[in-house]
């Protein structure tokens, strides 16, 4: 994993790089200690120092991993190194800069600029919407060379040297609708297995209803939550269960309206934000879904399971996120929530498969380099819950700026 100093005014230091940000957030600590006359407290060590457990042995080393794809290369093989997220930009792009005959770097999200620092970069159709003419409508002309994309979504070939000698690249873009998962058909069958005591007697169709936050892309406070009340009370009658979920960033302004109106009922059951989570639970057993329109994952998640998802306040997004939407509506994968719905009457669609269709073309663009599939058995990390794939001749490591897993094939 990559993490940022959080709190106080790191909160207004996110666009530094994440070392830099780390290095000053230790500074303005070290001014603190001293300003108070506390004794000197040293840095912590790369890695996670003296941290235990998964803290210790997840984060981001650059050094390390770089030192791990040139010893290993010649046994295991070159690095598969997977990176996701805005703050690991800056880890993946240098291991790949440090040892890049060694590792095939992947930067899941557009990385906005210098994409010849990655071998393949996956990012969502949205991400472009900045090239379109409706967003260039919305920004000043002044300003449009300082919005990112610069450059449409395409296979660009660059140049780099390597042991004084130019060697021609190829980068390849994966484009995807929604947000990459977990969530398949095989994962929504196992899951259906686990919560099936909890969930096979709840009267049926079972709506879930999962609730975000707001966005700086996508407005909304009681308004939205007292609108979401009405149009639920509407559709009530026709659900046999209604199953509530708050993300732990929803504002208590929202839940609190939506909790004083359902605690209550017999009908609908409000999660409390106790383990166990029951979100694999509904994935599998729900017959609809209503999302509020600001969660790209959540939404995406619940599209990949084939059933109905009605969102809820598409109109207040803007941006890339009305555009996400307006894709998804294309599609026939999602419908506006009214309040007038039957939920009794379902309605279907091919669920979205970004994630296998991504993994597909990855392996196309390995076989490019000489490298190939040895079989298709997923290993899950149990402590990220993800799935990786293992490749012959490829060791994996992946992380993110929250979660990691690390899987090697022959570490």
């Amino acid at each position: 994993r990559v993490t940022r100093p959080r709190g106080g005014i790191n909160e207004w230091l996110l666009w530094l790089p994440v070392s830099l940000h780390q290095k000053l957030d230790y500074l303005i600590q070290l001014i603190r200690i001293y300003s108070r006359g506390r004794n000197y407290v040293p840095l912590p060590l790369e890695n996670g120092g003296g941290r235990v457990g998964l803290a210790s042995v997840l984060e981001a080393d650059v050094k390390q991993i770089v030192t791990m794809a040139r010893q290993t290369f010649e046994k295991d093989g070159p690095l598969l190194v997977v990176a996701s997220g805005r703050d690991t930009i800056s880890v993946a792009s240098s291991i790949r800069r440090l040892a890049s005959e060694n590792v095939f770097v992947i930067q899941i999200q557009h990385p906005r600029s210098q994409l010849n620092r990655f071998d393949l970069v996956i990012t969502p159709r949205h991400d472009f919407y900045p090239l379109t003419p409706q967003a260039q409508e919305q920004v000043p002309q002044f300003l449009h060379r300082w919005i990112t994309p610069r450059e449409p979504p395409d296979r660009h070939v660059f140049l780099s040297t390597a042991e004084d000698r130019f060697v021609v690249n190829i980068l390849h873009q994966i484009l995807t609708l929604g947000a990459l998962h977990q969530i398949d058909s095989a994962t929504l069958r196992s899951t259906a297995a686990a919560w099936h005591d909890e969930f096979a007697p709840l009267p049926k169709p079972l709506l879930v209803v999962n609730i975000g936050w707001p966005t700086s892309h996508c407005r909304y406070g009681a308004d939205l939550a007292k609108q979401l009340t009405a149009y639920l009370l509407n559709i009530l009658s026709s659900c046999g269960t209604v199953r509530i979920s708050f993300s732990t960033r929803t504002p208590e302004k929202v839940s609190k309206i939506i909790v004083k109106e359902f605690a209550d009922n017999p009908k609908v059951y409000i999660w409390d934000g106790q383990e166990p989570n029951p979100h694999m639970g509904h994935l599998a057993w729900a017959d609809a879904f209503v999302v509020t329109a600001d969660s790209v994952s959540l939404i995406s998640e619940a599209c990949s399971t084939g059933k109905p998802v009605y969102v809820m306040g598409p109109e207040r997004c803007k941006w890339k996120l009305s555009d996400f939407h307006k894709s998804l509506r294309e599609r026939g994968v999602v419908r506006p929530f009214t309040g007038s719905e039957d939920i009794a009457e379902s309605w279907s669609y091919p669920p979205l498969n970004d994630t296998a269709e991504a993994a597909s073309q990855v392996r196309e663009a390995l076989a490019e380099r000489g490298w190939r599939v040895k079989h298709e058995a997923f290993h899950r990390s149990t402590s990220s819950q993800h799935s990786v794939p293992s490749w012959e001749n490829l060791s994996i490591i992946s992380f993110h700026k929250r979660s990691a897993f690390v899987h090697s094939s022959g570490l």
